[in-house]
């Protein structure tokens, strides 16, 4: 990428964000020191402003931004409809690149021309979306083919939107004293080359299918490694609803709470029991079929747990829902995480009792309201002894649990979430015996 385009890409992210975060300390400001009346309306338009100018950009300059607008668009849950209502086409409606820039790349990758490998390939993408689109083929054999096409020159654009990414939350910390950053950007600048790996994200799809075994009601397509490099990857085509399409789902008499009790289950039984998950559970990356049966697609993003930070994990969760303070504190620590002052261990309690008090029966998503509550008690604990070291699979188990909170609330899941969690926990520590 030439110079002034990552600078160009630079300037356009950075004076968006600061446009965006000083809007509302503005907003917030005004509101506490001059009684601001229209505070709320002036919220209300200040997102719609915000999601569109978001969407407008990940559009135009593409790479992360678009995945950092598909998480943003997953959490109806959390974040205000006029987000949500914009960037969750970012999911699966990202404009494609053109077929003839495609075909070029997918001939360069297999080093023979396209029509040698397959009898068809649609020219229009089944789906398109951050780093890669996706087209059905079908292969001289007969069988149809989902192939994944990385997009040309997109290592470039990620590196530079890393880049950007480290500024502004470092510029952020200067303003948000009280948050540490650098797990969060450790975490991006690992994840997003795995991510352009089609082999790595083929072998991990392979893994959770051989994980599932068994089980007919979680389906990971097949991998081609015949035709697969590691920026094109061709594997099963397989059809099913978008699990976010509530209405192509109750047209197939597909019960919602049985999709939402499956998701859970699914994702309970990789974190707690096999200790390698899929974590990027976003709604353009899980379909539906009747039973119901779950597809999981796009294993770029997965994280493998090593058996002391799996059982602790389960440890610390299952002292959580049995209300033993003293062993959900010794969980933490034994984690690692870590806070300024050991010896107060309130930021410890708050911390679990977020999660809890977020796990309300009867509604398996968070609760913006409760949640702006939590928060605020939180950061009341994290300024009176900050955490100053926290493990990177908790951000990927967040960032998992957040997104299934998201898909809950899409489902109006009515999941019981403590019923289900604490026997997968309970599994796991019985299993180590």
């Amino acid at each position: 990428m030439r110079i002034t385009t990552r600078a160009a890409r630079s300037v356009a992210v950075t004076s968006l964000a600061a446009r965006v975060y000083f809007g509302y300390k503005g907003i917030t400001l005004r509101e506490k020191r001059f009684g601001l009346k229209d505070a709320p309306g002036r919220r209300l338009k200040h997102h719609m402003w915000s999601a569109q100018h978001l969407y407008e950009l990940a559009i135009r300059r593409q790479g992360l931004l678009i995945k950092f607008g598909q998480i943003v668009g997953s959490r109806p849950d959390l974040i205000p409809d006029e987000y949500t209502d914009v960037l969750s086409k970012l999911q699966d409606q990202v404009p494609p690149r053109p077929y003839g820039v495609i075909k070029r790349a997918v001939e360069t990758e297999l080093r023979r021309p396209i029509a040698d490998i397959f009898t068809s390939f649609e020219r229009q993408p089944i789906a398109s979306a951050s780093l890669a689109q996706v087209h059905k083929a079908t292969l001289h054999d007969g069988r149809v083919v989902a192939v994944k096409v990385q997009y040309p020159g997109i290592q470039d654009i990620v590196e530079t939107d890393l880049a950007n990414i480290r500024f502004l939350l470092r510029i952020l910390a200067i303003f948000e004293r009280n948050l540490d950053f650098g797990p969060i950007i450790e975490e991006i600048s690992q994840n997003a080359p795995m991510e352009l790996d089609f082999i790595n994200e083929g072998h991990n799809a392979e893994l959770i299918a051989a994980n599932f075994g068994p089980r007919e009601d979680i389906i990971v397509p097949k991998i081609h490694w015949e035709y697969s490099t590691r920026r094109v990857l061709t594997m099963e085509y397989l059809d099913g609803i978008k699990i976010t399409d509530v209405k192509s789902l109750e047209r197939e008499g597909i019960d919602l709470q049985a999709v939402a009790q499956l998701v859970t289950d699914a994702y309970c039984e990789q974190l707690y029991l096999h200790g390698l998950f899929h974590a990027d559970p976003h709604p353009g990356n899980l379909f539906v079929r009747p039973g119901p049966k779950l597809i999981m697609l796009d294993f770029g993003l997965c994280r493998k747990l090593d058996d002391k930070f799996r059982l602790g994990y389960a440890r610390l969760v299952h002292a959580m829902f049995t209300n033993n303070w003293p062993e959900m504190i010794g969980g933490f620590m034994d984690l690692g995480v870590k806070v300024k002052n050991p010896a107060d261990a309130q930021v410890y309690l708050e911390l679990g009792r977020s999660f809890m008090d977020v796990s309300q029966p009867g509604k398996a998503y968070a609760d913006p309201d409760l949640v702006d509550q939590v928060n605020q008690r939180l950061n009341k604990a994290i300024r009176a002894n900050p955490i100053v070291e926290i493990p990177r699979e908790f951000l990927l188990i967040g960032r998992m649990t957040g997104l299934l909170s998201g898909l809950g609330k899409h489902l109006d899941s009515r999941v019981d979430v403590a019923a289900t969690i604490l026997p997968y926990a309970t599994a796991a520590l019985e299993g180590a015996k």
